[in-house]
Order: structure tokens, then sequence, then C-alpha cells
């Protein structure tokens, strides 16, 4: 069975439940503070999660209301939404996925590299990292953010500069994510790929076609349910399960 050298974490959807808890509450408080009468509810950002990008997405609002944002207000709303997210954060009001933290301490105790590969900002990261126990703050072993690649994903560059970063081939490593862009991404990269999907990214075709394993969480009180891939006997994603992931073919 392939040697599993090093995972890379996603960060929004897939580490934690950063975007209805999180996002979406700094985003209404910095409209509030901007003068806008705007209000996201859940499904509404649901919706609007398929636009990549905070900036592009509150574009794409606006044209949608038949408004217009200069790049000023645009650039000062990013600002203070960013500051709301970490107070967010800051408060406990993101938490880890089910099963996340059993993982990453099974590969942290087996010295399996753990990195952070998301197309958020450095400080968004950094303030949910502060966030948890010490213990898991020191599992990673390093990150690629938005501030360290120009094209962000779907194109395939964070991961390759992840595997550049942690010096491990991409037959011994192995990828967590969400969504449609974090799997073309990864498989970009000629990783292999375990998706856990948001409630907002369904796309069960594409994953089945070009996921090694589709599940909806890791573990924690229930089992997983297995969408696509191996059987879990353990009752929740292992390291043995994630190697067994890596001796699947590329899809």
């Amino acid at each position: 069975m392939p040697c599993l050298q090093a995972v890379f974490w996603d960060v929004d959807g897939t580490l934690a439940d950063t975007e209805l808890t999180g996002h979406r509450l700094a985003y209404n408080r910095a409209f509030k503070d901007c003068g806008l009468n705007w209000i996201w509810d859940e499904s509404l950002y649901t919706d609007l999660l398929s636009i990549p990008g905070g900036r592009q997405r509150m574009q794409h609002y606006s044209e949608r209301l038949g408004q217009s944002l200069d790049a000023d207000l645009l650039d000062r709303l990013r600002v203070i939404k960013q500051r709301h997210y970490l107070d967010v954060v800051a408060s406990g009001g993101v938490q880890l996925r089910p099963g996340v933290q059993d993982l990453l301490e099974e590969l942290s105790a087996s010295g399996v590299q753990q990195w952070i590969v998301t197309s958020s900002g450095k400080a968004s990261v950094e303030a949910l990292l502060r966030s948890l126990s010490t213990d898991l703050r020191d599992v990673f072993n390093g990150m690629v953010t938005a501030d360290d690649v120009e094209r962000h994903k779907p194109n395939p560059d964070p991961y390759l500069r992840a595997l550049e970063f942690c010096g491990v081939s991409s037959d011994h490593a192995l990828a967590f994510e969400d969504s449609a862009a974090g799997l073309q991404s990864a498989r970009s990269a000629n990783l292999r790929c375990l998706i856990t999907p948001s409630a907002w990214d369904h796309d069960w075709q594409l994953f089945s076609e070009c996921a090694q394993c589709v599940v909806d969480h890791l573990g924690g009180e229930q089992a997983p349910t297995v969408h696509h891939g191996p059987t879990c006997a353990q009752g929740r994603i292992t390291l043995e399960y994630l190697k067994l992931l890596l001796s699947l073919p590329l899809r």
C-alpha cells in the first residue's frame, strides 16, 4: 500500500463550517456599516456561493439588483467584512466539521504532514487557527493561501505550490475538498481527492467521476455515509482509509 506523506486541507466548508456561520454574518455586518440595506439570508448566500471570491460575489449581487458599486466601496466593504469575520471567529462562532479533529490528531501522531491549501486570505486562516486549542493549531506544517498565488482554485497553482513547499510527490499526497472548484484544482495538480460536499455544492456526477471518495462527513457521533468510494468499515475516516484511497487510480 502506498505511503501517505502529506494531506492538504481546504478550509471553508472542508476543515470548518465557516460560510453560513462566519462569512455570511460578516458580510451582513459590513453591509450595514456601509449603509447598504442588503441582508444575505442562508438561502440567498447559498445561491451566491456559486460565485467565487467575495469581491466578485458582491459585484454580482449589486448587478442583480440593478445597482452599481464603485471600486472604492467594494474595497471598503471587503476590508470591513474581513474585520467582522475575524471577530466572529475569535468569538468561537466557527466550528470544525464532524470527524475533523480526530483525523487531524491521528495524522499528526503518525507523522503525516498536514498543510492548509485555501483561496481564503492568510488573516482569515490564522484567525481560525487561533480559535483552536494549541495542540490542534500545531498539527499544521504550513499553509498556502490566496496571498501566496496569483491564480486561485480551480487553477492548480495552490496545490502545486503546496507540493513544492512540502517536498512530497503527488503520488504520496491527498487533498480534502468540498467543492467542484477545489476538486478541479486538486485533480489538475495530479492529486487524489476526498470530497465532503458542502450544502451548496452537490455536483455528484463530477464528484463521482473525478474524486476517489465522496462522503458526507469524516466521522463523529454517526458514521459517515459513503456516496462514492470504498466502504468505510471503521465508522470514520482514518489514516488506513486514506492509504486505501491513495492506492486507487487517478480518475
